[in-house]
């Protein structure tokens, strides 16, 4: 794992190259290279994990001396295509996946090689004859890479805190991409939240010539959503094949010449992952985990329980409230863009804590996204029924109704349906009118509704818009509403919200990720098989498949519980520990200079302090205003 950087053009600087360069460090603290040609500079930081000689280091030149690669990432499948092109007459001088990458452009030309590659990458490689250069990222958007172009200047990097030093960069704030960031938490791709600068999209491929830039999608789930499912396996049938594939794609990732290991907080994904990975091992793998002292949000004890079942060598960090005033604005300062995803703190700590004993840690990270965790899929699941019952103007109507009656109904509905108070952690009322909006609304509309800390961005900031996100139903009407959703998240909610998260956090350590469950080869078979082997029938619990497969290795008692996700208790701790540092943030000064309106952000703070839960639109603020203090010196101005 690495970081990347380069810069094309006749402005080109070695002061410049060399700070670019060094704020990268932390994502390859091993070694550092350069590469100059005419008008040409591409750099290098390495974390050394396969061929730890110096025949791994980059930027690395083709036998011909044609190409230039500078590469972050790994190849899993790079053993085997090593050995077709050694049988093609390729000679490698070292042990790299680097080196095959390198080769297989070479020899079978970028656009054919890109799509021979499982595993995750961002990569540079220029054409010295052509004076071409191309950017290429993974199918899934493991890896990051941003870029930013004038016309006749070129830079790309790894983070965009490195392209911060480049003086011809347009660093005003994007209006639009501020917007979707409070309704989405993140920055969606391809956009950034500078007007200069851009995100390669996941499995896209970037051709530069010096004058035209194109892009082009080299992958894309969505054609094989129109394939029929794979009515011929049976259920246990499908287990067993999926079992397989995730045994394969863990051997492949366990692939490394330094110390690796698992995060493992005791749920599905996490577990399988574990599970698997000591069922490969002939001794006791590492696990790693963060616990918090509030017992409410402490899923500690079950990876414990969990370690103890599968005999890995445990590790385990718990968390005190005293320590989170310092942590929040440390996690912030890690991500380059404005990201509100409260989970990217145990994300870090988990991180950090693995760094102390290993070198890379595999993640259960995708298993919602491809076998359909998220409640949202049920909701949509409840909802379509409905609408096909009640028709539209029947379902509109059920909407208005059911958001009119008041939340004192509901209550005394309950009480005297069950003689008791409604026992779930919202309420029944807040269930109720979410259930009542998702009936009501446009199809297209469900997704942005779903997803929003801010379903009208506008009230913030009086300007900006963004684009649809979310699958085209005209375009794929075999897909139910839930399996729309699902589509949604793989192509955007992935890429910019949970695998950024994941890579800024353990890169930030020099700790690299690898995430077994999205080889691609395994989220187009996971859109083979029906929804019904994903979601139980009564709509209620998900991942039906994949839990099958954990329960052959961890007894069903140790997994099934309410899911959880992997947060911490942000909103008590706004309302005690954090309180003065989220407080010096929202002041009405601080509020307007960013063009937010103070007096809006102001009532929802008052609201959160009196109990009312708003933590996701109050956290969005917050990581934005400790976002522009990172960019000091009024590096960062606002979009007039």
């Amino acid at each position: 794992m690495c970081g990347i950087a380069g810069w094309l053009g006749d402005k080109i600087d070695a002061h410049t190259c060399t700070e670019m360069l060094a704020r990268l460090a932390h994502r390859g603290p091993d070694g550092e290279g350069e590469w100059r040609a005419d008008g040409v500079w591409l750099g290098h930081r390495r974390l050394a994990v396969l061929d730890l000689s110096s025949e791994g280091r980059q930027p690395m030149l083709s036998p011909s001396r044609r190409y230039a690669l500078t590469y972050n990432g790994e190849v899993y499948n790079y053993l085997e295509l090593r050995v077709e092109l050694e049988r093609n007459g390729v000679h490698f001088r070292g042990h790299s996946d680097t080196e095959v990458v390198l080769a297989a452009c070479e020899l079978w030309g970028v656009e054919k090689a890109v799509t021979r590659l499982e595993g995750m990458f961002a990569f540079a490689l220029y054409d010295v004859v052509d004076h071409v250069l191309w950017l290429a990222r993974d199918p899934m958007g493991i890896k990051p890479l941003y870029y930013a172009n004038t016309g006749s200047e070129f830079a790309f990097a790894s983070e965009l805190t490195a392209l911060q030093p480049l003086p011809w960069l347009d660093d005003t704030i994007d209006a639009d991409a501020l917007y979707a960031y409070f309704r989405y938490l993140t920055v969606p791709s391809p956009a950034s939240i500078l007007r200069g600068a851009r995100k390669l999209p996941s499995g896209t491929l970037l051709r530069w010539d010096g004058c035209i830039l194109e892009t082009r999608r080299f992958w894309d789930v969505q054609p094989r959503t129109l394939r029929a499912s794979s009515a011929t396996l049976s259920f246990e049938e499908a287990t067993d094949e999926l079992e397989k594939r995730l045994r394969h794609s863990v051997r492949w990732h366990m692939q490394s010449d330094v110390p690796y290991g698992a995060f493992l907080s005791g749920g599905v994904d996490s577990s399988v992952v574990a599970a698997l990975m000591q069922a490969e091992s002939s001794r006791p793998i590492k696990t790693f985990t963060v616990g918090f002292s509030e017992r409410t949000q402490d899923e500690s004890p079950y990876a414990r329980a969990v370690a103890a079942h599968l005999g890995t060598e445990h590790h385990e960090l718990i968390l005190n409230a005293d320590d989170v005033p310092a942590l929040v604005p440390e996690v912030a300062s890690h991500y380059d863009e404005p990201f509100a995803d409260g989970s990217s703190i145990p994300t870090f700590l988990v991180s950090r804590f693995a760094r102390q004993h290993v070198t890379v840690c595999l993640s259960g990270d995708g298993g919602d996204e491809l076998f359909a965790g998220y409640p949202r899929y049920f909701w949509a699941g409840r909802v379509e029924r409905w609408r096909n019952r009640l028709t539209a103007p029947g379902a509109y109507m059920a909407s208005r109704l059911l958001q009119g009656l008041p939340d004192v109904f509901w209550n005394r509905v309950m009480n005297s349906l069950t003689g008791k108070r409604y026992a779930g952690t919202e309420g029944l009322a807040p269930r109720i009118k979410r259930f009542a909006r998702y009936l009501g609304c446009a199809r297209e509309q469900a997704y942005p509704l779903t997803m929003s800390a801010w379903p009208n961005p506008e009230i913030l900031l009086g300007v900006g818009d963004f684009g649809k996100l979310g699958a085209d139903a005209a375009s794929y009407p075999n897909l139910s509403w839930a399996e729309e959703m699902m589509l949604t998240d793989q192509e955007n909610y992935l890429q910019d919200d949970i695998l950024a998260k994941v890579d800024r956090a353990s890169m930030a350590v020099s700790l690299e990720a690898r995430v077994p469950l999205l080889i691609h080869s395994l989220v187009e078979w996971s859109w083979d098989i029906s929804l019904s082997y994903k979601v139980k029938e009564n709509g209620d619990q998900g991942k039906r498949i994949l839990r099958e497969v954990l329960y052959r290795h961890v007894p069903r008692e140790l997994i099934e519980r309410p899911k959880q996700g992997f947060g911490m208790p942000m909103a008590v701790w706004l309302r005690g520990p954090l309180r003065d540092w989220a407080e010096a943030l929202l002041t009405s000064a601080e509020l307007e200079s960013a063009g937010l309106n103070a007096k809006v952000v102001q009532s929802v703070w008052k609201a959160h302090l009196a109990g009312e839960n708003r933590l996701s639109q109050v956290w969005t603020v917050l990581m934005y205003r400790q976002w522009q203090e990172t960019w000091k010196q009024g590096r960062v101005r606002c979009a007039g």
